[in-house]
């Protein structure tokens, strides 16, 4: 073979050989995370954002990458939660999900963007709070039993108020009248300022809220709380009452959790599920939900999928059966 032809050859082998063993560094995918991960908050500033933002700190500082809290209010949190479904599932997007998102919506609306058992990967259940039953100072029902009296003294001449149709604390009342067997008449406020203004004023004679909006009125004795609609009393209000003591079974629980678009690979949905959960174990931030009478949860991805799945059943049956409908 002349000398040319064999230093070409050997040229080409040489140049073989190296693309050979540069290619497995090539393949190599990126470490996860290495860009700052995406939390949808599918409402404004209230409850829901505060939880986001306590844990998804947390697990920034965990991950070395900052989780950015994006909030996008609108339709009742179908809006936020479409662009979370929409997303690219790679991990770098996430966002909370609510009772009123992930399991009401579906049942109320007519036309929903997306489906919110299908179209999300669970990643945990980050925390539940129970409701308030509260009723304004000059009341005449002390505790649940005479209100149900009173309600059936007199059908469907007693409003309450909840923060807007559809929401959890309308559906709340909603069971309630299903289960007590009374007729109250739903008056939507445009949140909880407007509910405990309403209250105090006397313009309102009871509401369904959520527990630390009302909590803090009724501790200086300006309105008073007949119950909680857990099914247990709250540690943060052992004196009160659960309404389920008097009417069994009911139970009405605002929750929050953290979802994934469909299809973000099961090693990233189970990495954010375990520093979320140790997120939630941190003094810091039950100290700060002990606060607001929130309960941390931190489940697995398939029991949170069942959790979601019962509730989306439950709440549909209770929107059904009182034809709750938003066109």
């Amino acid at each position: 073979m002349p000398p040319t032809k064999r230093r070409r050859l050997l040229g080409t082998a040489l140049a073989l050989l190296a693309g050979l063993a540069a290619a497995p560094a090539l393949a190599q995918p990126r470490a996860w995370p290495d860009q700052p991960i995406r939390v949808i908050v599918p409402f404004s500033a209230g409850t829901s954002d505060t939880v986001a933002r306590l844990v998804s700190i947390e697990m920034g500082k965990a991950l070395g990458q900052p989780f950015v809290v994006e909030n996008r209010p609108g339709a009742g949190g179908n809006l936020g939660s479409e662009t979370c479904a929409r997303a690219p599932a790679d991990g770098y997007t996430i966002c909370l999900g609510t009772i009123s998102s992930h399991a009401i919506n579906p049942a109320i609306y007519p036309r929903i963007p997306y489906n919110n058992l299908r179209d999300f990967a669970p990643i945990t259940q980050l925390a539940s709070q129970p409701n308030a039953l509260a009723v304004g100072e000059s009341f005449p029902a002390r505790n649940v039993a005479e209100l149900i009296a009173y309600l059936k003294a007199n059908p469907g001449r007693v409003n309450y108020g909840s923060s807007g149709v559809g929401t959890s604390v309308h559906l709340a009342g909603t069971l309630f009248s299903q289960l007590a067997g009374v007729e109250i008449e739903h008056v939507p406020y445009r949140g909880s300022g407007q509910i405990t203004t309403a209250l105090l004023g006397g313009e309102l004679p009871m509401a369904f809220d959520n527990f630390s909006s009302v909590w803090p009125f009724a501790r200086e004795g300006k309105l008073r709380i007949l119950g909680v609609t857990s099914l247990r009393r709250s540690p943060t209000a052992p004196d009160v009452p659960a309404i389920a003591e008097t009417v069994p079974g009911f139970e009405s629980l605002s929750w929050h959790g953290f979802f994934a678009p469909a299809r973000t690979p099961p090693e990233i949905i189970n990495r954010l599920n375990a520093e979320a959960r140790a997120a939630l174990a941190l003094p810091s931030v039950t100290a700060r939900f002990a606060e607001l009478g929130i309960t941390p949860v931190g489940n697995s991805p398939e029991e949170f999928r069942a959790f979601v799945a019962r509730e989306t059943e439950r709440w549909g049956k209770v929107a059904r059966e009182a034809r709750i409908s938003l066109d």
